[in-house]
């Protein structure tokens, strides 16, 4: 993990991982996962003073930092405890579970008649039914938020079902797509171009200006697709 520093009043944590591996090496998925729960724990307490905590891909970002030093020796003394913790579930769960949002399960119901299904079920060498059992099956959390606001990027596939995006992307997904690329699950939270193998619609509204928050599924969040 690398403390970089961004203008004056933030710090970015880059968990990307290096070209050289070990066995006790953590996926950066699950690396800023735990960061960011335990960056919200501690903000919680007290112990961290900051506006924003944004995770992405690899890093998450602290913005609002009355004093980035200080901030930035914080962050090394607490990172034994949060490399520790990923290489513990249950204590990587309690960790998360720490914050309101991730311990509420979002239900997401989906209709799953997706024009990319067969496809994916070609990528993971099953039959259609097998690839809505594995969804439906699945715990999924949000690990970020971005693309477009509100546009969740779930987390909880296994590595081998990765996908590809597609060759040429449609110039137009329709709001509430569910869709898959890459090792991640996402919903299309508005009208948009799209890349993404399409696998189901889901009429659950993701994105509401005037709510609070604004974003359904915010990073944290606990998500359980059902069929309907």
């Amino acid at each position: 993990m690398r403390i970089r520093p961004v203008g004056a009043h933030a710090l970015l944590l880059d968990c990307t991982t290096t070209t050289t591996t070990t066995d006790d090496d953590v996926p950066e998925v699950e690396l800023v996962e735990a960061w960011r729960a335990e960056l919200w724990r501690r903000r919680e307490q007290g112990d961290l003073v900051t506006v924003e905590i944004v995770p992405a891909a690899s890093t998450v970002l602290l913005d609002g930092l009355p004093d980035p030093t200080a901030t930035a020796e914080q962050l090394t003394r607490w990172a034994g405890d949060v490399v520790a913790a990923t290489h513990r579930p249950a204590a990587a769960d309690a960790v998360a579970r720490t914050t309101d949002r991730a311990s509420t399960e979002v239900v997401v119901p989906v209709c799953f008649d997706g024009p990319d299904l067969p496809t994916v079920a070609e990528h993971w060498n099953v039959d259609v039914p097998a690839v809505l059992r594995r969804l439906t099956d699945t715990r999924f959390r949000v690990a970020f938020c971005g693309f477009a606001p509100g546009f969740p990027y779930l987390t909880g596939l296994p590595a081998e079902l990765a996908l590809p995006r597609l060759a040429t992307p449609r110039p137009r997904v329709p709001a509430g797509s569910v869709a898959l690329a890459g090792p991640y699950a996402g919903i299309y939270p508005s009208a948009s171009p799209g890349g993404w193998q399409l696998v189901g619609s889901t009429e659950l509204v993701l994105f509401d200006v005037h709510a609070d928050p604004p974003a359904r599924l915010g990073p944290g969040t606990s998500v359980r697709m059902v069929a309907t």
